[in-house]
């Protein structure tokens, strides 16, 4: 079975259809380097803490900080689907902690210099831990996003409704009929008689890319049938 030269390649990302909340529930996750900026800011006004090399740079990358988390917020308002290359919010939320972090175990250093003891403290290493934790999401989170997709191509199509789930690849060549079905459903009939269902019920705009999967394949049938 040849595909037709119109069908011309086409890849979707697909989303959830709790995309936007949950983007809205990591931008308020946010609050954690938010209220350690506050401790470090508030610190040196009152004079608790000195004004240091590091506590500058700190106030400095929160003030981008702070800049970039009011830029997610309207983002998300006006393009909640749209997921840009690196999460810049991200990188400096993990700034912000891993200068804290450096910041405590400094502040917890000299104070053991000066009994002559040594401590252990948690606190800066969780922060550490946190720091790294944002900046695999500010280079992942374009790349984990676009795992969900659908490839409409000449040769067939596939894709992934799951950021977890399998794959699927189908060719023309395998594919006797392609029929929706429910609501946002369809079901792809092989060439062997065997027959897998589809679901795009739980994506954002589900309907929408099952309509278009068909319409691919009708397409394909069409042209078959003009050409012969």
């Amino acid at each position: 079975m040849n595909a037709p030269d119109a069908a011309a390649p086409e890849r979707t990302t697909l989303y959830d259809r709790r995309h936007t909340r949950r983007q809205r529930a990591k931008a308020l996750s946010h609050i954690v380097p938010a209220l350690v900026l506050l401790t470090t800011a508030l610190a040196a006004v009152s004079g608790a803490e000195p004004l240091t090399a590091v506590t500058i740079l700190e106030l400095v990358v929160g003030a981008g900080y702070i800049l970039l988390l009011l830029r997610e917020m309207r983002h998300l308002k006006h393009h909640p689907h749209h997921t840009e290359r690196v999460a810049w919010l991200e990188i400096a939320g993990a700034g912000i902690l891993a200068l804290e972090g450096y910041h405590i175990l400094h502040r917890h250093h000299a104070a053991d210099l000066l009994r002559g003891t040594h401590t252990f403290h948690i606190l800066p290493y969780l922060y550490f831990l946190i720091a790294g934790f944002y900046l695999f999401l500010a280079f992942n989170l374009y790349r984990i996003t676009q795992r969900r997709h659908l490839h409409l191509h000449a040769e067939g199509f596939g894709g992934r409704l799951g950021l977890l789930s399998r794959e699927f690849h189908f060719s023309w060549a395998e594919v006797a009929a392609v029929e929706p079905s429910g609501a946002a459903e369809l079901i792809v009939h092989r060439t062997d008689g065997t027959r897998q269902q589809i679901s795009f019920a739980h994506l954002h705009d589900g309907p929408a890319h099952r309509d278009r999967l068909v319409a691919h394949a009708q397409q394909l049938h069409q042209h078959q049938a003009e050409g012969r």
